[in-house]
């Protein structure tokens, strides 16, 4: 049997519209399928070196714009208009009434309490009681851990190294703040750099992989939920009774009961969050601002918290312990995603906090709005009305 064709590649210049053009010629031949619309691109394949491999065209997701949503955040203050790329019907009316919602109640109260990004190495030993003295070590070294951390980039700051001890191994996770990008691949090469020089100057040269996979890289884990990845970030607000009533039509003390019913259907579940929706507008947000997307995975995890108040209004607040999201580097400086960023005002450095707790209000939104279609028994007919491609 034949080896199929090779993909055509250019070794010096790989990104252009020639090159782009032979590959989609290439599917044609190969499969029958012709990538007319996907060649049907304005960006300029150079812009997207170290974002992609063999780019021969574009993917058109439809982008909505929701809102607008009041922000009355640590970091996010005013009004903002919402960029969410998806193809879901239905979703951006929805999304648009929670933000609606919370505007009229007095905005979202956003707070970032907790910054750490990890790689997590294993160090390999003879037993126990090496793995447990090495772990001493690190601790006693960390400043010259920091240091070496520093060589490697002017971004990553070493906060902590945590320990847990399996067997004859001691499993790490090294915690980092990386400014205003996401982190893994600068944490990776930091963590690199610390290993090299622990094994080194280590007495006994411990073998080590670089990720033990504690570090749940773009998987959920109840890890990342205690102690953290990417960013902590809380959105809240109070929605009031009538507000309730007039444009969600629903009333806040059944709200309070479904919160409770909810809460036992994801226990049982074994959900990783829960409220009633936080990965729609997240992965709507993270196509239209060049995030990975992937991060997803980690980012909608989350708890849900609510309070029946003594007036009748309804305490409401999402705590998402893994957001993973930059404005600077990866993704987000292609032109259309760079664009939806600079829509809210979130494009570049010193603006990564800001991003986290517009995606957090967005995400409280969504539940406002979903929670209270279920609660009045209009969530299927919304479906039906906005959300079929006929």
């Amino acid at each position: 049997m034949s080896k199929p064709d090779r993909i055509p590649r250019d070794q010096d210049n790989d990104y252009t519209r020639e090159m782009a053009s032979q590959r989609a010629a290439f599917v044609a031949e190969m499969t029958g399928a012709k990538l007319d619309t996907v060649s049907s691109y304005t960006i300029d394949p150079a812009l997207t070196r170290g974002n992609i491999e063999n780019f021969t065209g574009t993917i058109q997701v439809p982008l909505g714009i929701a809102g607008p949503l009041t922000m009355v955040g640590e970091h996010a203050k005013g009004d903002f208009y919402i960029p969410m790329a998806t193809s879901e019907g239905t979703l951006l009316a929805s999304y648009s009434r929670g933000m609606r919602v919370i505007s009229e109640c007095g905005g979202a109260k956003t707070t970032v309490v907790k910054h750490s990004m990890q790689r997590a190495p294993v160090f390999l030993f003879d037993d126990a009681l090496e793995a447990r003295e090495f772990g001493k070590w690190l601790n006693k070294n960390i400043d010259s851990i920091r240091g070496v951390v520093a060589t490697s980039s002017q971004t990553a700051k070493l906060i902590e190294i945590e320990q847990y001890i399996v067997a004859n191994m001691l499993y790490t996770r090294f915690c980092y703040t990386t400014g205003d990008a996401a982190g893994q691949n600068m944490t990776g090469k930091a963590t690199l750099y610390a290993c090299e020089w622990i094994r080194a100057k280590h007495p006994l040269k411990p073998r080590y992989l670089l990720s033990g996979n504690m570090d749940t890289d773009k998987k959920h884990s109840m890890m990342n939920m205690i102690q953290t990845r990417g960013k902590r970030v809380i959105a809240e607000f109070v929605l009031k009774r009538d507000v309730a009533k007039e444009l969600l039509r629903i009333e806040t003390e059944w709200l309070y009961r479904f919160r409770q019913i909810a809460s036992i259907g994801t226990m049982q579940a074994g959900a990783a969050y829960g409220g009633a929706h936080s990965a729609n507008g997240i992965t709507a947000m993270f196509i239209a601002t060049g995030q990975d997307v992937a991060n997803v995975a980690e980012s909608h995890a989350g708890l849900l918290y609510g309070e029946l108040l003594d007036n009748g209004d309804f305490y409401w607040s999402v705590t998402l312990p893994a957001v993973i999201c930059a404005t600077y580097g990866g993704g987000t400086a292609l032109p259309a995603q760079r664009e939806c960023l600079e829509m809210m005002d979130c494009y570049g450095h010193g603006k990564a906090d800001k991003l986290a707790e517009i995606i957090a209000a967005v995400v409280l939104a969504g539940d406002v709005s979903l929670s209270s279609a279920i609660l009045a028994h209009e969530w299927v007919s919304s479906h039906e009305k906005m959300g079929r491609n006929r």
